[in-house]
């Protein structure tokens, strides 16, 4: 199907944070948009322009979105289809507008990917085809499809929001994004974990702070929104962020302004924003977790990133990679895998993803003196745990047990210690804590757990 390039949406929304979110999107996707917070202006601009479709919230400040639904069905001139934005309290109206021929509705909070969709499926506008920049994510599918999208979104957007498991690679394609949009080589790089800065801490680390502002406030220091000023900020662990900073976190991105604690004065700032969790946001904004505005204000364009135990092409792909690297480091280290090494590393389901992998193929090459690599270098005792294999039962009960063992070894390695462990597992001390919990895995064992490994 080509598109039309008359062909344009109505959107009326009276959220300014919405509004501006779907058009931002829209345009990402080269989906020409007029954007109307009323319905007296959405009527006016429809019977001028001939829309390809609107999609329009049904509460509006001025009237009821079916009511203009109704006016503009009674005029002469075809109506273009329409999808309705409902939230929970008016879904009856809208499967109402549904048989009186409305084209389709989502109910908030909606997923961007889900909207999108449908406006494929209406008709007359499709996304962009212009040829993807190679970038080096995987030989997967799903990598490739993320690299063939990623430098389309890093020419347009100014936010992405990343969704995967620990340690499979978000803080990679954030530096990626940051390479494809940055004008020039000096533009920052700032990687935040979320999880990792106690709450009594975060406004002075995110808004830097004068001299004397506080005890201990001995000089003057940027926070992270100012080192990232013209370039990007990761924040990585997004839902870790305590409902008062979210506040904080959405004034600024909307002002592009911040004020140091202790200061009087504003100062701007500007940068891209790219955004991580290995949790459902959308479940948290339900739960009242997760600011709802927040949520679409970030929500513009959402790449999941799968585990490597759905891209098996890619685990022996990463390994090759990771195993290049050691030996430009240290030119002693093994040259290979051998065929049984790359079999076992297929079947092998990675809890720990791609941090788990690097870790693994470093670890065989310090360990094996051999110039190709065997099996007991990666699963012989005391290293990947392979206990797990089998137990039998469910692919739940499996992962949990793979988990289970590496997060044991991990604790090993780091004598038990709690903020070290989660550092190196890429996750905040109150997600390994949860975990812990969740596997049965004692505090007070941790520091004799699996300790060889």
């Amino acid at each position: 199907m080509t598109r039309c390039p008359q062909a344009r949406i109505c959107l009326i929304e009276d959220d300014p944070i919405m509004g501006e979110s779907l058009c931002d999107r829209f345009e990402i996707e080269d989906i020409p948009c007029d954007w109307h917070q009323t319905g007296a202006a959405a009527a006016e601009a429809i019977a001028r322009q001939d829309y390809a479709l609107v999609i329009s919230d049904i509460r509006l400040p001025d009237m009821d979105g079916g009511a203009l639904f109704d006016r503009l069905r009674a005029r002469a001139a075809p109506l273009p289809p329409f999808i309705f934005i409902t939230g929970h309290g008016t879904i009856d109206r809208a499967v109402e507008l549904l048989k009186l021929g409305a084209a389709d509705f989502v109910t908030k909070p909606f997923d961007l990917e889900q909207l999108l969709e449908k406006v494929r499926a209406l008709g007359r506008t499709v996304l962009a085809t212009d040829p993807p920049e190679e970038l080096e994510l995987g030989v997967s599918d799903a990598m490739r499809r993320i690299s063939a999208l990623l430098p389309r979104v890093a020419r347009h957007a100014a936010t992405l929001l990343l969704q995967g498991e620990s340690g499979v690679g978000k803080e990679y394609v954030a530096k990626s994004f940051d390479r494809l949009a940055r004008h020039s080589g000096s533009c920052p790089f700032v990687a935040v974990n979320c999880g990792a800065i106690s709450e009594g801490l975060f406004e002075a680390e995110f808004f830097g702070h004068e001299k004397g502002a506080f005890t201990g406030a001995v000089r003057a220091k940027r926070g992270f929104f100012e080192q990232a000023h013209c370039g990007t900020l990761f924040l990585d662990e997004i839902g870790e962020l305590p409902l008062a900073m979210q506040v904080k976190l959405l004034r600024v991105i909307q002002k592009h302004q911040l004020t140091r604690v202790g200061s009087e004065s504003s100062r701007p700032v500007d940068f891209r924003l790219v955004c991580a969790t290995n949790r459902d946001l959308k479940d948290m904004v339900q739960q009242g977790l997760f600011r709802e505005d927040l949520y679409y204000r970030i929500n513009v364009i959402q790449i999941r990133i799968p585990p490597l135990r759905e891209r098996k092409e890619d685990i022996g792909w990463f390994a090759r990679r990771f195993l290049a690297e050691v030996r430009e480091a240290h030119g002693d280290a093994p040259l290979s895998f051998s065929p049984a090494t790359e079999r076992a590393l297929a079947e092998y389901p990675w809890p720990g993803n791609l941090r788990e992998l690097r870790h693994a193929v470093e670890r065989a090459c310090i360990l094996s003196p051999a110039a190709s690599l065997e099996p007991d270098a990666f699963f012989g005792e005391g290293l990947i745990e392979t206990e797990p294999r089998g137990t039998g039962g469910s692919l739940s009960e499996y992962l949990q047990a793979c988990e289970r063992s590496y997060i044991r070894g991990a604790l090993g390695r780091n004598d038990g210690r709690i903020a070290k462990t989660a550092a190196e597992l890429g996750i905040s001390r109150k997600n390994l804590w949860e975990k812990m919990k969740k596997l049965d895995i004692a505090a007070e064992d941790a520091g004799d757990a699996d300790s060889s490994s």
